[in-house]
């Protein structure tokens, strides 16, 4: 497994930069990736993130841009908002999680 900088601290990632050790992330990094993608986290930001990383907990996969929908309760056009054109990979980056199932 590749590791990483970020933050001042070395992180394990995939490949694609997706880590890989979920007790590796903290709100601090979850900022520096979000940096890292244009993307400035609001307190709606959080409420995904949030959902993505307890879901994860529960479930054992990232979950994918429906779920959080359906049972996040979170519109899909306002995920699409957060986190602009590939908003599923997007959120599993920033919430230090895989890349879903079925995301190219």
């Amino acid at each position: 497994m590749p590791v990483t900088t970020i933050a001042g601290r070395d992180i394990h990632v995939d490949d694609e930069g997706f880590l890989t050790a979920y007790e590796e992330w903290d709100p601090e990094l979850a900022r520096s990736l979000a940096g890292r993608i244009g993307i400035e986290l609001t307190d709606a930001h959080w409420k995904a993130l949030t959902f993505l990383r307890e879901d994860y907990a529960a479930q054992g996969e990232t979950a994918t841009l429906r779920r959080v929908s359906v049972v996040g309760g979170i519109p899909t056009k306002e995920l699409f908002t957060l986190f602009p054109k590939k908003p599923a990979k997007k959120m599993a980056y920033v919430a230090g999680l895989p890349k879903p199932h079925g995301c190219v």
